[in-house]
């Protein structure tokens, strides 16, 4: 018995596509547009829980996205540098800043932070993405990894 073969037409699973949005683009010029920036994705629950959100940014460090990469409890939250990575190059990116609150209020970095920070940071160079600052919000101020020379 003779099996018989349809052609099919096959379609890509990716294209490369320019979305047009009513995202706000500013350039970011210091450690305090990025805060005030980013303030924007918290809600009530900056006390409350951790969470981890990446900002986008183009050539000219205008904004081009952010994406919220996880929430946890009170203590922490995990980041999996996969999708920080998935993001940066989905959106072209070519540098991001790093954000996570601290619900205690406590500015100070862990050693995790300052871990996942240099992770974060060789990952994305092998795609030629830079790390240009990680800022620790509370609801008053901020932390920034740059702006104290841990960059």
């Amino acid at each position: 018995m003779k099996k018989s073969t349809v052609a099919t037409k096959t379609t890509p699973l990716y294209t490369i596509k320019k979305n047009e949005t009513t995202f706000e683009n500013i350039v970011i010029k210091s450690s305090n547009d990025s805060y005030q920036f980013i303030k924007q994705f918290y809600g009530d629950d900056l006390e409350v829980f951790e969470s981890f959100f990446i900002l986008l940014l183009n050539r000219k460090n205008a904004t081009a996205g952010y994406a919220k990469i996880s929430q946890g409890g009170i203590a922490g939250t995990v980041v999996d540098v996969k999708i920080v990575a998935k993001y940066a190059v989905d959106s072209l990116a070519s540098s991001v800043v790093l954000a996570h609150n601290h619900p205690s209020g406590n500015l100070n970095p862990s050693g995790a932070d300052i871990e996942l920070t240099k992770k974060i940071k060789n990952a994305l160079s092998l795609l030629d993405v830079v790390v240009l600052d990680h800022i620790i919000l509370t609801k008053d101020s901020y932390y920034s990894f740059a702006d104290e020379g841990m960059m």
